[in-house]
C-alpha cells in the first residue's frame, strides 16, 4: 500500500534553519557557482549528511511568483544575431522564454514562435512586442494567445 504524501505551505520564519541552508545550497548547485555539493554545503553551512537528508523534501514555492504565458509569432530576416536580439529584448523586460520554435527560411524570411512567462513583476507583454518590432530585421510580432 502506498503512502499517502501530504504537502504544507509554511511563511519562511517558521521553517528551520537547516531547511532553508538546503534550499540555498541546491540553488547554488543548480546555477552552477558551486561545483560540488561539498563546496554548496561549505558556503551554507551545513553538513552533507544534512543537505542530503532533506535534499529532496524541501523546495521553493514559486506559485506566487509564476505569471502569465504568452505565444508570440515573430517573422524575421534571416540575419546572424538577430534571434540574439529578440532574446535580450525578452529578456530585457524580465520575462522567461520557455520553448523557441523557428522555421526554415524561406527566401531569406523565418517564423518564429515563442512562449514566454511573464512574472508578476515583468514589464507590460504588449510593449515588448512594440520593442521586438522596432528590431531592425523584424516584420512583425503578434501575440497569438496568453493564459
Amino acid at each position: 500500500m502506498a503512502t499517502k504524501t501530504t504537502y504544507y505551505v509554511l511563511r519562511e520564519r517558521a521553517v528551520p534553519d537547516v531547511l532553508l541552508k538546503v534550499v540555498e545550497a541546491k540553488r547554488l548547485i543548480e546555477s552552477g557557482k558551486v561545483s560540488s555539493v561539498q563546496d554548496a554545503t561549505e558556503m551554507v553551512g551545513i553538513s552533507r549528511s544534512s543537505f542530503y537528508k532533506y535534499k529532496d523534501d524541501i523546495f521553493l514555492y514559486h506559485e506566487n511568483k509564476r505569471g502569465r504565458t504568452v505565444n508570440v509569432v515573430i517573422q524575421l530576416d534571416d540575419e546572424p544575431g538577430l534571434l540574439s536580439l529578440v532574446l535580450k529584448a525578452i529578456a530585457d523586460f524580465r520575462a522567461n522564454v520557455l520553448t523557441i520554435h523557428q522555421s526554415v527560411p524561406v527566401n531569406g524570411i523565418a517564423t518564429l514562435t515563442v512562449s514566454i512567462d511573464f512574472f508578476k513583476d515583468a514589464q507590460d507583454m504588449d510593449a515588448l512586442v512594440d520593442a521586438i518590432e522596432t528590431i531592425s530585421g523584424i516584420h512583425y510580432a503578434k501575440i497569438l494567445s496568453r493564459e
